[in-house]
């Protein structure tokens, strides 16, 4: 992690020169295997991370190739930051799919190969031979019942927490957060090959422009049920007896937007601007009193820690993936869903302990780099060809 330009700077330099001593052991060509890419219209968290610490490789010399699933109005081949982008089969038909197409070499040769496990693994220990590494975010757990009804659903939980975690005894297993890791454990994937990897925050991300007026409090994410965002207004409109001007935004386009257009009608104090790009997301965080989310699960907050970074303090759910994204009473305050509302009034309400709030909070921003997220993951490969041949396991 960093704390200035300066060590950024260094940790950029790290970087390079692990790339470079990769490539020198014959490490060049990576494949990053996902569910979905950052252009696909349902892309999230996972997807922003994923672009991060690939776009990084490609920049300090790597030849990284990102398979995932097709999307509408999307090509089947493209180039994105640097690396190569291959999009085919469904959001199911993908996994298969994939197997086939590594196990063929349709997609070209590999030198080793990352595999990002959102709630389906691709069991890639089972088929690939090359140096490798498994990106977890969190664990499904209750959202599987949110997805899919039985016993569909419990198929998913058996196969996320008792039939996958055998097969990756052996792999070395990232994941964003200590609380994440600590599930990880729990569903039986061993304590020496489980490390947590804190996520990092853009440098775009930063203090600036003015608060809005009137007390103004925002949630950013895909509109999808493990948000929760039904019961988030709610909880804002319990808020709004005791701070009557709040208003809520809602940035972002999902699957219940619909659904949220027809609760938010004839609430003149919600806003549902639908998926911005990277100005008005700025504008928005730096005008908002308080980032709120009412997630059900999370790897991480990223929407928190962006918002922290540019001084904007959080109120959320308290959850594992939330834990490590916030520093409760520090740089935000974690309650449970049936306190947000609460909480909220009682944060907006109080100038010191939110501006004390903030500036915490734009301090442990600072201290999270995607340098050093992307360097992390490429020590992990590296780790595994250092002294041998770098051909093989």
């Amino acid at each position: 992690m960093v704390a200035s330009d300066g060590d950024g700077d260094a940790a950029a330099q790290h970087l390079e020169n692990l790339a470079g001593e990769v490539i020198g052991r014959g490490l060049r060509r990576i494949h990053v295997l996902a569910w979905r890419d950052l252009d696909d219209p349902d892309a999230g968290g996972s997807e922003v991370h994923a672009d991060e610490f690939m776009r990084r490789w490609a920049e300090a010399g790597l030849e990284v190739t990102h398979r995932t699933s097709a999307a509408v109005e999307l090509p089947h081949e493209d180039t994105r930051n640097g690396y190569r982008v291959i999009r085919r089969g469904g959001r199911y038909s993908v996994f298969p799919r994939t197997f086939a197409s590594e196990i063929a070499g349709r997609m070209g040769p590999y030198d080793a190969l990352v595999e990002i496990w959102n709630g389906v693994p691709w069991f890639s220990p089972i088929w690939a031979r090359k140096p490798n590494v498994t990106f977890i975010h969190h664990v499904h757990g209750p959202m599987w019942d949110q997805i899919f009804p039985r016993p569909v659903s419990d198929v998913g939980r058996l196969l996320e927490t008792r039939i996958a975690p055998p097969a990756y005894r052996r792999t070395p297993i990232l994941t964003p957060s200590e609380s994440t890791r600590e599930e990880l454990l729990e569903v039986g994937f061993r304590p020496d090959r489980v490390q947590s990897v804190p996520n990092g925050v853009e440098s775009f991300f930063s203090p600036g422009g003015s608060r809005s007026p009137d007390p103004l409090v925002i949630a950013v994410g895909r509109q999808a049920p493990v948000k929760r965002y039904a019961e988030l207004i709610t909880q804002v409109d319990l808020a709004r007896q005791r701070v009557p001007n709040l208003r809520l935004q809602l940035l972002g386009d999902g699957p219940e937007r619909p659904d949220l257009l027809n609760l938010s009608a004839g609430k003149g104090w919600i806003d549902l601007p639908g998926r911005v790009g990277r100005d008005e997301l700025l504008d928005a965080y730096r005008s908002a009193w308080l980032v709120v989310s009412a997630s059900l699960a999370e790897g991480w907050g990223l929407s928190l820690t962006e918002g922290a970074a540019c001084g904007t303090p959080c109120v959320a759910t308290d959850i594992s993936g939330h834990r490590s994204s916030v520093h409760d009473g520090e740089t935000g305050v974690l309650v449970p869903l049936e306190r947000l509302g609460d909480t909220i009034a009682a944060v907006l309400l109080d100038a010191p302990r939110r501006e004390a709030l903030g500036g915490a909070a734009r301090d442990w921003a600072q201290s999270l780099s995607w340098d050093a997220v992307a360097q992390r993951i490429l020590e992990t490969l590296a780790e595994q060809i250092r002294g041998a041949s770098g051909t093989g396991r």
